[in-house]
């Protein structure tokens, strides 16, 4: 049996970098601070923003709470002592090589989409446009591309017909957050294979999309068909961004999402 080390002074945790923001952010990281003893790892410092868009409870109250050094800005990887692992679930800058060299172990990154298929930003909503059948979320070590760095864990699902870009985005919240709990044990302790993404192209296709993109696919066009109009309605109508809408006399008329009795 295993004997579990208590954190002191002189304990031989594992000292891990949190990055991460939403409520996805918090829950993992919460869950990280559940675990400490069990996963034998000291949280050196947590790294996050100060938008609190999805109205839930922050990383950033997480952090302070737990006393842990806080920082705002992916640059400050660079002032502090390098630790085994990073950590990073929906952190909204681009980690460089520089930065992923402070992880002397491993980097990983939880994506919320399916890969290769979804690299980038806005997959929920494209995947809705291509009709995927199926969508997912992944474990992946980084590198220094976005999105493209070998598969770790991941975990998919079946899309519902008709299927709203909000719905598609808590299904895949809560498939994550389960997906990081199953295996962030195997992750820490590098109980894990690669499958290098290069060689799964071929049979599960790619893309990659920019954040600036859900700007044009909000504009509808009332000549498109029915079929058309309602799924782009429903991939892009996400409160509190902006709703799709179309050009009525050089005006943006804005569609809502309605519901029958």
């Amino acid at each position: 049996q295993k004997v579990k080390i208590k954190y002191n002074s002189f304990s031989f945790m594992k000292p891990i970098i949190f990055l991460g923001s939403k409520y996805i952010g918090y829950k993992c990281l919460n869950y990280l601070l559940e675990h400490v003893i069990e996963l034998d790892i000291k949280i050196s410092a947590v790294f996050t923003s100060k938008s609190k868009l999805d109205g839930k409870k922050t990383v950033e109250e997480l952090a302070k709470k737990a006393n842990i050094p806080l920082f705002f800005e992916a640059d400050d990887l660079l002032k502090i002592p390098a630790v085994d692992v990073l950590l990073s679930v929906q952190y909204h800058q681009i980690l460089k090589k520089k930065h992923l060299k402070r992880a002397m172990q491993t980097a990983v990154n939880l994506h919320m989409a399916p890969l290769p298929e979804y690299r980038g930003c806005n997959q929920f909503s494209f995947a809705i446009l291509d009709k995927a059948p199926t969508f997912g979320t992944t474990l992946h070590l980084m590198d220094n591309s976005v999105d493209g760095g070998p598969i770790l864990f991941e975990k998919r699902f079946p899309v519902p017909s008709n299927c709203w870009v909000t719905d598609l985005y808590k299904m895949t919240v809560d498939a994550s957050i389960d997906l990081f709990k199953e295996n962030i044990e195997n992750i820490i302790a590098q109980n894990y294979e690669i499958r290098t993404q290069a060689n799964l192209i071929e049979e599960r296709g790619t893309s990659f999309h920019l954040r600036k993109e859900i700007d044009a696919i909000k504009q509808i066009d009332m000549n498109w068909s029915a079929e058309k109009i309602n799924r782009h309605i429903r991939a892009t109508y996400f409160p509190p961004y902006e709703p799709p809408y179309t050009i009525v006399t050089g005006k943006k008329v804005y569609f809502k999402q309605s519901y029958n009795e």
